[in-house]
């Protein structure tokens, strides 16, 4: 059976270490570790590695928001948040994150958050299939000095040019995204979105 992997990232060591201990004595049997603690680090790791199936991250980093880091690494993770402010918290649910602990976090609820993951993953876990994972539902864009959430049901079609792929939108915005088609094709249902070349993959 494969363990869970579990990544954390998180700027003070001692909170990383914490939370690393918390995760171990809950789930003995995962693979839990601590990622550096700033985004450029992480982002280069997340480029280099496969990544894990939970993420737990710090909102604050040492060089930024966290929501900079899912925009420049684009984890394949779910995602929990975990802060000692609350005033991100409608923001962390627009990426979808599961979860949003405040610190400092207590076992009692970090069991809540892990038994959610396992509740949405429980086929996975169980089937090791690992395309059961949920289909993606939005996308951060980033526009001029903005960050907003594109809702997959408001794309028309995505399209690929120059090494680049774009998404426009049914109002007929167009955005840059970071993704290849193919990757696309892995991530958005395929009841929603065909392929109709090796340039273009449309909304149905």
């Amino acid at each position: 059976m494969n363990k869970i992997k579990v990544a954390i990232i998180e700027d003070e060591v001692p909170a990383a270490r914490l939370l690393h201990e918390m995760i171990q004595s809950l789930r003995p049997d995962w693979e839990v570790m601590i990622l550096p603690g700033t985004i450029e680090e992480s982002v280069e790791w997340f480029r280099t590695n496969p990544h894990p199936e939970l993420l737990f991250l710090d909102i604050q980093l040492t060089d930024g928001n966290s929501f900079m880091l899912i925009e420049q690494a684009r984890p394949d993770s779910m995602i929990v948040f975990t802060t000692a402010y609350d005033e991100y918290a409608v923001r962390a649910f627009t990426v979808n994150s599961i979860d949003y602990l405040l610190k400092p976090i207590h076992q009692e609820r970090l069991l809540q958050t892990i038994e959610r993951f396992e509740n949405l993953t429980e086929k996975y876990i169980h089937d090791f299939n690992p395309h059961f994972l949920s289909f993606r539902t939005r996308f951060l864009i980033s526009s001029g000095n903005k960050l907003f959430t594109l809702a997959v049901s408001d794309v028309s079609y995505f399209y690929s040019e120059n090494k680049l792929t774009f998404v426009v939108t049914k109002n007929n915005k167009e955005y840059v995204l970071d993704f290849a088609l193919d990757k696309l094709c892995e991530q958005l249902d395929p009841d929603m979105f065909f392929r109709t070349n090796r340039q273009t993959l449309v909304s149905v």
